[in-house]
């Protein structure tokens, strides 16, 4: 059987950390099998979804590398649910209720005051035909609920969890349709799932109350349920899903210049016994891809951490991956000279301008001038190349007697204008001779 999984957002906002581990792991699960990985929009809701953010969605998707095999829309799929819903209304698996959201509220309240489990009693299944038309008569329509089977007991094997049991008598009948003929997410899911063909449904542990009553669902369709699982959800590093962790979006953190890899890198394992390799690409993440490696323990998200990872991926990207971010003129050699010190890539920038100049290098005592003057004098009879760099330091040494600290930070700071940066070897080739001898001189 070939793996189909799918990711199934709702476009009533951006994509969030959370929504994007759910998509990566749905993806490296396909790719692992050599399997399918689909996009469902789930847009039924028409008043609170927009047609910009799918297209969010899809942006996202494609920056972070999860390219889907194919898309469906709810919204267009109205017909199937309608079919599928008769079915069930057929069967006697669906049936109306009238309770306002204030009745359904106190209801609870009251089953909660005698120490009782909030469930639906079920007093819509109590009303006649005759009961049904003198609502419709005054003006009432009703909402749907699905009739869970309470002699069919609900239990599946989780990927992750484990063994999962349910009683279906201590779970509310869900409403899945309402007043206005509009869908609820539960039902369309179940239907979607058996047109689309999906085998493994991998979604985050606050949907394992809905599995329950979704895997009724299948039966009552008459279509096998496809493999659950459930991972642990995201915490932030105190320990909580935090406000700013849960809108966490994409362009937040595409303006920190965090790289996709990176972020890939860090969902991808955030929540396994695995370690964080930023060397590894995506193939080499798909194919170690293992459920049973997740724990239930929530998976702490820290943006520190994301940010060291991000530094190690950009110490790792080939020129041709980045050359159209980098500023104008800047070449491979420069890349490579300028990448170790990198944190973000918007950094580059920086360097290039130590490059090309002009820079700003400190003022310097009298004993330094003489320094940098006979720095000069030496660069000026060099052979310029890639061993500029040790020719010139160890002349210097050899003519001035300095060595450590104070051989090599006054040249660094009149050549960069900085104390710390990309290694000199290769940084002093890319200056050029002429910069060099500007700034050894003072006339940058």
């Amino acid at each position: 059987m070939v793996t189909v999984t799918r990711f199934a957002p709702s476009p009533t906002g951006v994509l969030h950390i959370g929504n994007v581990r759910a998509a990566l792991q749905n993806c490296l699960l396909a790719r692992r099998d050599g399997g399918k990985f689909l996009l469902r929009i789930d847009d039924t809701d028409a008043e609170r979804s927009r047609e910009e953010y799918v297209e969010a969605i899809r942006a996202d998707l494609a920056w972070l590398g999860l390219h889907p095999d194919g898309e469906e829309r709810q919204s267009a799929r109205s017909d199937l649910y309608e079919a599928q819903f008769q079915r069930l209304a057929a069967a006697g698996r669906v049936y109306r209720c009238y309770e306002s959201a204030q009745e359904l509220d106190l209801k609870r309240k009251v089953l909660l005051g005698r120490g009782l489990p909030p469930i639906y009693d079920r007093a819509g299944l109590a009303l006649s035909e005759t009961d049904h038309a003198a609502r419709a008569a005054a003006g009432e329509r009703p909402h749907w609920r699905f009739a869970l089977d309470h002699d069919e007991p609900i239990g599946w094997h989780d990927a992750i969890r484990g063994d999962q049991r349910f009683d279906p008598r201590q779970i509310s009948d869900p409403v899945i349709r309402r007043a206005d003929g509009s869908w609820l997410y539960m039902l369309p899911s179940v239907i979607d799932d058996i047109a689309m063909g999906i085998t493994q449904v991998l979604r985050g542990e606050d949907h394992v109350s809905n599995t329950a009553t979704q895997l009724q669902m299948f039966t009552a369709l008459g279509a096998a349920p496809p493999a659950f699982a459930h991972a642990a959800l995201l915490v932030g590093v105190e320990g909580k899903l935090s406000k700013r962790l849960g809108s966490l979006g994409m362009a937040e953190l595409r303006e920190q210049g965090i790289e996709p890899e990176a972020l890939v890198a860090l969902l991808a394992r955030l929540g396994t016994s695995d370690p964080i390799d930023p060397a590894l690409d995506a193939e080499a993440l798909a194919a170690s891809f293992d459920l049973t490696h997740f724990g239930r323990a929530p998976a702490r998200f820290d943006e520190a951490e994301l940010k060291r990872i991000n530094a190690a991926v950009l110490h790792r990207l080939p020129y041709a991956r980045v050359a159209g971010q980098l500023p104008q003129g800047m070449g491979e050699a420069a890349w490579q000279a300028i990448r170790p010190n990198l944190t973000t890539l918007a950094e580059a920038g920086e360097w290039w301008q130590v490059i090309t100049g002009p820079i700003a290098a400190p003022e310097v005592d009298d004993e330094c001038r003489s320094f940098l003057d006979a720095a000069a004098q030496v660069v000026a009879g060099l052979d310029w190349g890639e061993g500029v760099w040790p020719a010139l330091t160890s002349a210097l040494k050899e003519q001035t007697g300095r060595g450590g600290k104070a051989l090599f930070l006054p040249l660094r700071q009149a050549l960069t204008g900085h104390d710390h940066g990309p290694d000199m070897a290769t940084l002093l080739p890319l200056i050029g001779r002429e910069a060099a001898l500007a700034r050894l001189s003072g006339s940058h």
